[in-house]
Parts: C-alpha cells; sequence; structure tokens
C-alpha cells in the first residue's frame, strides 16, 4: 500500500515532453504529456485545453494571414494563425474536444525589436488570433502578450494548467 498522497504520485509520475517547434502543432489526451514551445517572440503560442474530454493542444504561430503565401500555407498551415488554429481546432474535435469547454491561453506576439517594429507582425498575430477565436466563440481566459521579452510557453495535460516562463520566472496563466 502506497503512503504517497495524490499530489507526491502526480509529482513523481514521469513526464513526457513534446517539443512544438516554430509553425507547429501538437496535440494530445495523454496526462503525462507537457506540450512545451520555446522563443516565442513575435510568434504567438496558443494553447486549448478541454477539463471534460480532457484533451489539449499547442500552436506556435509566426505570421498571421496565409493569403500572403497560400502555397506554404498548404505545406505549413501552422505557420500561419488563419490556416493553424483552425487545423489545431478540427483535430482538437476529432478527439471529442468541444467548443463550450476549451480554455484559451496565450503568449508571445511581442516586438523583440522594440516598439518601433516595422511591421508589428507580434501585434498583427495577437489580433488575428483574437478575431479569429471569437468568430469561432472561444474567449481567451489569460494571456502574456505583447513586449520584448521571449517567452517558453508549458501545457501540463494531467490538469491543463499552463504556465509562462520569462526572464528566468515562470507564472502560471
Amino acid at each position: 500500500m502506497s503512503t504517497l498522497t495524490t499530489t507526491q504520485r502526480t509529482l513523481v509520475r514521469p513526464r513526457h515532453t513534446l517539443m512544438v517547434d516554430i509553425s507547429d502543432m501538437k496535440v494530445s489526451r495523454d496526462p503525462d504529456d507537457v506540450l512545451v514551445t520555446y522563443s516565442l517572440g513575435s510568434c504567438v503560442g496558443l494553447t486549448l485545453y478541454d477539463p471534460v474530454a480532457v484533451v489539449g493542444g499547442m500552436i506556435h504561430c509566426m505570421l498571421p494571414m496565409s493569403k500572403i503565401d497560400p502555397d506554404k500555407a498548404r505545406l505549413r498551415p501552422y505557420m500561419f494563425v488563419d490556416t493553424g488554429v483552425a487545423t489545431m481546432l478540427g483535430e482538437l474535435y476529432a478527439m471529442g474536444a468541444q467548443r463550450q469547454n476549451l480554455i484559451a491561453k496565450v503568449a508571445g506576439a511581442g516586438s523583440p525589436l522594440g516598439r518601433e517594429e516595422t511591421f508589428r507582425i507580434g501585434q498583427r498575430n495577437y489580433t488575428i488570433l483574437r478575431k479569429f477565436l471569437w468568430k469561432n466563440n472561444i474567449l481567451i481566459d489569460k494571456e502574456d502578450v505583447g513586449g520584448s521579452k521571449a517567452r517558453t510557453l508549458y501545457l501540463y495535460m494531467a490538469d491543463g494548467r499552463t504556465t509562462v516562463k520569462s526572464e528566468g520566472k515562470e507564472v502560471e496563466l
């Protein structure tokens, strides 16, 4: 008979890290998985988690709209907010997620070169993401966006906890 509490068993359970690269997306239903993406500057990172179906995913998008390069969007849909998030939603729904249960959290969308960045990619990524989610009746629960710092985003599949690490500090969203 184990003398460990549920919390202690959770802490000693081995975790499996799934890395989400730039222009990449991962979905999971395994409670041992931790999804992580690094170096969110002007890119935007989104986590979606359904606590009822216990499924979730993470995407790391570089650019806002696929219309700038439709051929590239067909090959790498996760590169773009519009095509990537649509594809991610489709995969989550196929795994049993329900729109009304999804919890959305966002990080990145900054201006790593400073406020005077010419193309304002981070701001545009965030704007398109908010519009896309809004049109799909999904509101952002929490976010850590803007500024010039790089961020690392984590999604813990066991409970949907989402954290952001930046400048040596990790905070829960």
